[in-house]
């Protein structure tokens, strides 16, 4: 009873509005794939690299949409105990519009290949840079919406831990060793050489994605006058802050913390107005990427 109650529970926290914008996703990645990537020879990254690498070594019925379903899918499932109902029923809506979109645009819409991208034609450079902006556009707003295009980063959370790696490193292993295994089959480096940059590229544009471009700062301050800089700080950007008790450990003397939230454009204002106050202060900058308020 409990599961299915837990179940239910999962259901009816999925947002309808996300699986539109789930297969736009899709679509923007595959068109990344199908128009600049698979047209210059080169790779993504993950399953979807590897998708394309054995596409490209087996007959043409083992297609690339196929290979992102079957190679995929599985390890979407396997993640589900450790995600959860919900990202698992995202994921797998969005890899199997990926998988659709592929296979339409590359059989109905982009069918000639031979002379390259149909956009910037044989120009690898040109390929790997639009190639990776595009599909880490797709790929980060499908994590964005809670859900994921590529197995390997949900089964990395579990393998990772279980080989003492963390999740960036066990990503970074599994892609290099694919861009090698590329080289040397292929025997052609430029080929996975080119499609590092398309990932590198990639991972970027997914931490703007979900990050944002504009981060908001965190200061954390350390003072003495913690009603004075609470004062001028609130009345300067007319917003409220959070004051926390602490103690010294050197000293053992309390202390308070002032925790505020500034942008970009005013974390120079409240530096000036701490040090002024208080030179002797300990300010801590740090990045944040999402301010939100729970109903």
């Amino acid at each position: 009873m409990k599961k299915a109650s837990s179940i239910k529970n999962s259901l009816r926290s999925l947002k309808w509005y996300k699986f539109p914008l789930l297969a736009l996703a899709g679509i923007i990645s595959s068109l990344g794939i199908t128009a600049f990537l698979q047209p210059a020879k080169l790779y993504d990254n993950g399953i979807a690299g590897t998708s394309m690498f054995l596409a490209d070594l087996t007959p043409p019925y083992l297609s690339l949409p196929l290979f992102l379903l079957v190679l995929n899918i599985p390890l979407i499932l396997y993640g589900l105990k450790e995600e959860g109902l919900v990202f698992t029923i995202y994921s797998c809506f969005a890899v199997t519009m990926f998988s659709i979109s592929t296979h339409i645009v590359s059989h109905y819409l982009i069918t000639d290949t031979s002379a390259g991208s149909p956009v910037v034609g044989y120009d690898r450079f040109l390929c790997c840079i639009f190639g990776g902006l595009i599909v880490g556009c797709g790929s980060g707003l499908a994590i964005r919406l809670g859900g994921a295009l590529d197995g390997i980063e949900v089964i990395a959370v579990t393998l990772s831990e279980k080989l003492g790696l963390n999740l960036n490193t066990f990503l970074l292993i599994y892609n290099v060793a694919l861009y090698l295994v590329c080289g040397i089959v292929l025997g052609d480096w430029t080929q996975p050489l080119y499609s590092i940059v398309a990932y590198v590229i990639a991972l970027k544009v997914i931490d703007y994605i979900i990050d944002g471009f504009d981060k908001n700062k965190a200061i954390l301050i350390v003072t003495d006058r913690a009603d004075e800089i609470s004062q001028e700080l609130s009345e300067e950007f007319h917003q409220g802050l959070t004051l926390i008790n602490a103690k010294g450990y050197y000293s053992g003397q309390d202390k308070t913390l002032i925790h505020i939230i500034v942008n970009r454009f005013q974390i120079i204002t409240a530096r000036d107005i701490i040090q002024r106050i208080d030179p002797k202060a300990y300010i801590s900058v740090s990045d944040i990427s999402d301010v939100f308020k729970a109903s």
